[in-house]
């Protein structure tokens, strides 16, 4: 039982506690999830900017680089020019081959100048494409390590989630065996009473029906019956011994007859009676069965009343006999007795069974003899065919092949 923090009632764990607990689990879940999708969004939306401001700081340090390279060169280039002047003026009445060579180098250095401006556009363009390609990278970079960090922590609530449920599944299925366990204790106690309660009853019905007789009930745990009823006669003398075996289930188990008799043998009873709630599947009603009465507890009076009139009547006729003193009387007495008869069945029983054990001992050595007798078969035939082989060969005097010594005891003759 589970007890309530709160108000302190015990009530029994059923599956509306799991399916609450999965729900509530279920709403902290997408809570969870939700909160994680606004912070990798707030770190995307950082991660944008710290990309952005790098963007930003490359393309000004490019512009930079771009507008000293130009200073550098328009300097150079006026540098040059005004060189050029100051030597054309200096020069001036140089001859015209001289001016042609300036002229040529001047096209020269312009033509110089066109190709550093080109080489330095491939350099921003390679530099921006290597920047571009950097950010991607650290990009793609970063989305890694945070979807693996979410799943790792995803994961971890995961098999938080999953060892919460099984605690809670294991103590349900404890507290499930524990009620199991105490309601197949209180069935089994419950048997046990209806056991009791119809043995009592019993031995009520037999005390009203036959006051003169004696019904001596058996204790708990002593080897034996339920109770006997001794049989007395009006002058209280005692005429023979019942023997009641109550049985209160709902199926009936050959063994109880076995019981019985063995009961009734070491009793000295006279008759043994099987008082059942289910008959056995071959009788429909009260009837006898290997020597026992067998009887629901509807039939237990007539039943015993017509057992009782017989005991009654075969104790008359034995008391009749008592007074001829011959041994021979006597000792047809006892062999007509039950007592004999009782034990002769068992001697019988013993010797049935130990005249089946033999026959099956029997069985299975004939079984084996036939089976080396086959074998044995197949070895002379066998046998007999390499002598015939190994003769035509060699003839017959050259080897001995012969198995048995004496050609009387040949099988294959």
């Amino acid at each position: 039982m589970i007890t309530c923090p709160s108000c302190g009632n015990e009530f029994e764990p059923t599956n509306v506690i799991r399916e609450q607990i999965q729900a509530e689990l279920r709403v902290q879940m997408k809570e969870w999830q939700l909160r994680k999708d606004e912070e990798y969004k707030q770190k995307e939306s950082s991660l944008q900017q710290q990309l952005h401001v790098k963007e930003q700081e490359a393309n000004k340090r490019m512009a930079e680089e771009r507008k000293k390279l130009q200073a550098e060169l328009e300097q150079s280039i006026k540098k040059s020019v005004s060189a050029d002047y100051e030597n054309q003026l200096k020069l001036l009445q140089q001859s015209a081959a001289d001016n042609e060579e300036r002229l040529k180098e001047a096209r020269h250095k312009e033509f110089e100048f066109i190709q550093k401006e080109q080489q330095l556009k491939r350099k921003e363009e390679e530099l921006e494409l290597s920047m571009q390609r950097k950010i991607i990278e650290e990009r793609e970079r970063l989305s890694i390590e945070i979807r693996k960090i979410e799943d790792q922590k995803k994961e971890q609530l995961e098999n938080d989630y999953k060892l919460k449920l099984a605690e809670k599944e294991k103590q349900l299925e404890d507290q499930k065996k524990l009620a199991e366990e105490m309601k197949r204790k209180a069935e089994q106690g419950s048997m046990q009473l209806q056991g009791e309660v119809q043995e009592l009853l019993l031995e009520n019905i037999l005390h009203a029906t036959f006051p003169h007789d004696k019904i001596v009930p058996v204790g708990k745990g002593v080897r034996g019956a339920d109770c006997i009823q001794t049989v007395c006669n009006p002058f209280g003398n005692e005429c023979g011994k019942i023997i009641y075996e109550s049985k209160r289930t709902t199926n009936f188990s050959a063994e109880w007859i076995d019981k019985l008799k063995a009961d009734m043998r070491s009793q000295g009873a006279d008759i043994a009676v099987i008082v059942t709630q289910t008959l056995p599947k071959d009788m429909e009603r009260f009837g006898e069965k290997d020597g026992v009465y067998i009887c629901t507890f509807t039939e237990v009076r007539s039943l015993v009343t017509v057992l009782r009139t017989s005991i009654l009547k075969i104790f008359t006729l034995t008391k009749n006999q008592e007074n001829k003193g011959d041994k021979m009387h006597m000792l047809y007495d006892y062999l007509t007795g039950n007592e004999f008869n009782e034990q002769w069945k068992a001697i019988r029983e013993g010797f049935m069974q130990m005249k089946i054990s033999i026959q099956r001992e029997r069985d299975a050595m004939e079984k084996l003899w036939k089976t080396r007798e086959k074998q044995l078969e197949k070895v002379l035939l066998s046998a007999a065919h390499i002598r015939g082989s190994v003769e035509g060969i060699a003839g017959s005097d050259a080897v001995n092949l012969n198995l048995l010594e004496d050609d009387r005891y040949n099988l294959l003759d």
